[in-house]
């Protein structure tokens, strides 16, 4: 963890960090949109387990690093959501074909 010497490097390490989780959180939602083509069901789409799994294991991340694990939860399921739907639209826009 990088320690800063003023309030002004603190920001621009805080607006390195939002740009990059923009570019991971991009990334993920181009993997998300290929899987799509590797599913046969809505059902399959929405994956009950695998969210589950998912947010187990992020929670659990963020107590070992020592943040809210809540916080973590709610920020995940907010993203998980919406590329849910976006895969849902591609799958739907797969079997068009």
């Amino acid at each position: 963890m990088k320690t800063c010497a003023s309030l002004e490097e603190v920001r621009a390490e805080i607006d390195k960090i939002d740009f990059n989780l923009v570019e991971l959180i991009a990334q993920r939602s181009h993997l998300i949109r290929q899987a799509a083509g590797f599913k046969n069901s809505i059902d399959e789409v929405k994956a009950k387990d695998r969210i589950d799994f998912i947010l187990q294991r992020v929670r659990h991340h963020a107590i070992e690093l020592g943040i809210s694990p809540n916080t973590i939860s709610d920020l995940f399921t907010i993203m998980i959501d919406e590329m849910v739907e976006t895969e849902i639209s591609e799958f739907r826009n797969k079997e068009a074909f």
